[in-house]
């Protein structure tokens, strides 16, 4: 498989609601698309980095640099036995993993195509569907997020997630409690707690919670580890782990009990199946965590869902959930069992990605 040329993107595309965690509001998505053309083959893969270097030390504008200037230039007119050759060749740069999964991502895609494969089963995946849940922001108001909560439910989710700060926690999770005692339903803090709230956090273990999910520092495992041993609720790991010697570490340290994957955040589908791997070996339960990604970045976290370990319900969730109009065909949908068809085949909308592109640049080996 030749790497002939490399193509970026940038697009915009409106939220059909915002969406609040402890690091700010999104409003609309800044998204960068990566198309590897490989002869005569077009793969997509999509950055999962957000506008601002919030979650992690990415952003769309170090992304497009990077990408631009070393990830593209160090695949370019290179042939490659498969996708998972490409992580070697951009190895000299550090870190920048959503850059790099972008490219790499985008190579998956045009392997499975020239394989005519889905892209799954290029993967090793076994699931022919997979379980959803959703993620929920911080809303205006509780009243508001309830509302929200039980459009979820009636659309059959079969797992909430809701995002908790300081001051927007307890209160939250005892009326949800409330008024839906058996659902399963789990907490992303994104950070927002230190370890001198282990008070205020053991409170969390009277909502019967799935998972709190990284309550304490992006880059901490051992703060983690001291904080697990006081909780009855598992702990799970989001920005923390981001190559799998960070999973083997954080589960040696007894540092969380399950624990999150996403692809940008890893570096792409080569690590993200390592972090897999390392996790079945050890029977700790997996997820699909999501970045509000459009349609290409979707489905690629549908094909990584049918790892055989993603055992609980991930935030791949339908399309219409954050677009108006999503960028491929079909959209993703839920059954109303709280399901996805991971067979489906997803074709990208070019006419529809072309109009909503602000910027474009081709790089030719």
């Amino acid at each position: 498989m030749k790497v002939e040329a490399i193509t970026l993107r940038e697009i915009r595309m409106p939220l059909v609601h915002f969406f609040e965690t402890s690091f700010g509001r999104t409003t609309e998505r800044r998204i960068l698309l990566v198309t590897a053309h490989c002869e005569g083959v077009n793969g997509w893969g999509e950055c999962t980095a957000g506008e601002h270097p919030f979650y992690n030390e990415e952003s769309v504008e170090t992304a497009w640099y990077v990408l631009s200037k070393y990830l593209a230039p160090a695949v370019l007119g290179r042939s490659l036995e498969s996708a998972r050759d490409a992580a070697p060749l951009m190895a000299q740069v550090r870190e920048h993993h959503m850059a790099k999964a972008a490219l790499e991502n985008a190579l998956w895609d045009a392997e499975a195509r020239q394989k005519n494969l889905p892209l799954c089963k290029l993967l090793g995946g076994t699931r022919v569907q997979i379980p959803c849940g959703v993620s929920i922001g911080i809303q205006e108001t509780v009243d508001a997020l309830l509302e929200k909560i039980a459009v979820e439910l009636a659309a059959g989710y079969r797992r909430i997630k809701i995002k908790v700060k300081p001051g927007w926690d307890l209160e939250v999770l005892e009326r949800i409690r409330s008024r839906w005692p058996e659902i399963i339903l789990s907490c992303d803090a994104n950070s927002a707690y230190t370890l001198d709230q282990v008070e205020h956090l053991r409170k969390f273990d009277q909502f019967r919670l799935l998972m709190i999910e990284q309550p304490l520092w992006s880059d901490d495992l051992y703060f983690h580890a001291r904080l697990q041993k006081q909780l009855a609720t598992a702990l799970c790991l989001d920005e923390s782990i981001r190559t799998a010697r960070d999973a083997d570490v954080a589960l040696d340290l007894g540092a969380c009990r399950i624990i999150n994957i996403k692809l940008g955040r890893v570096g792409g589908f080569s690590e993200a199946r390592r972090v897999h791997d390392v996790c079945q070996a050890r029977s700790i339960p997996v997820w699909c965590g999501g970045m509000l990604e459009s349609g290409v970045g979707r489905a690629h976290n549908i094909a990584l869902s049918t790892l055989a370990n993603f055992s609980l319900p991930g935030d791949v969730s339908a399309s219409k959930r954050y677009w108006k109009e999503d960028i491929i065909e079909p959209e993703v949908e839920v059954s109303h069992e709280g399901f996805i068809d991971a067979e489906v085949q997803y074709r990208v909308r070019e006419d529809l990605v072309k109009r909503v592109t602000v910027r474009k640049v081709a790089i030719a080996a």
